[in-house]
């Protein structure tokens, strides 16, 4: 199968897919961290989504070709549609997370935070809408005042192995709910925003997104680029 892992840098869910003998890539303006720049578009994932073109295909005419380079200088040329589009689109402007500062007042949203979360729905909206029969969309809890497209499901890291709690949305067209594969017991929240309670769980040896940095802590569980492997691949 054809995946397209679009904005990831860590590989993790393009990894996941090829330990499964897929023929997945992954796409972000950042070159990649995950080890295998021979699997990494390094650009706008906006240039090599499905053309729409499908919908109107006459049958017997030639099928159009995706032509991408990967990060190692490789030039590609792909016939047909990429199979699957996995997608974690940029969040900070529409996350709920940033509410403090859309809000800066009660009743008042800041203009100009604002406008970057519309520009940030317009590219989630353009993945949402490419021309791809399985698209799975990946992003916290957004701001109702974005208004997103209703989500299909909640996951958390808990249920795939991972002891924290981190809600978050998927978007599915085309695809199953994803199962959880390892339930455990969560230990709190993997980004805490009470330092006392971050401090305590510090000290008892537990590891918190709040000690890293924002790249770091939007890079997908492995327990759940796993389960997205098994289960849509």
């Amino acid at each position: 199968m054809k995946v397209l892992v679009a904005c990831e840098e860590s590989q993790r869910v393009c990894t996941a897919f090829r330990e499964r003998g897929h023929n997945a890539y992954s796409c972000d303006l950042q070159p990649c961290s995950g080890g295998h720049p021979e699997w990494h578009i390094q650009g706008d994932v906006l240039k090599v989504l499905n053309p729409n073109f499908r919908k109107t295909h006459i049958p017997g005419l030639r099928i159009p070709s995706i032509r991408y380079k990967t990060m190692d200088g490789t030039a590609h040329t792909m016939d047909g549609w990429w199979d699957l589009i996995i997608a974690h689109p940029p969040c900070t402007y529409m996350s709920n997370a940033g509410a403090c500062r859309m809000y800066p007042k009660k009743g008042q949203i800041d203009p100009d935070r604002f406008a970057k979360a519309m520009e940030a729905k317009k590219f989630f909206m353009e993945i949402y809408n490419a021309d791809c029969e399985r698209i799975c969309i990946e992003n916290p809890v957004p701001l109702r005042c974005v208004e997103l497209p209703e989500k299909t499901q909640i996951i958390q890291p808990y249920e795939y192995g991972h002891p924290y709690t981190k809600k978050t949305y998927l978007w599915l067209k085309g695809l199953p709910a994803l199962m959880p594969t390892d339930i455990v017991e969560p230990v709190g929240p993997y980004v805490c925003g009470n330092s006392e309670i971050w401090k305590k769980q510090a000290a008892k040896g537990v590891v918190y997104g709040k000690e890293k940095s924002s790249v770091h802590r939007s890079k997908t569980f492995p327990g759940i680029a796993r389960a997205m492997a098994e289960q849509w691949g």
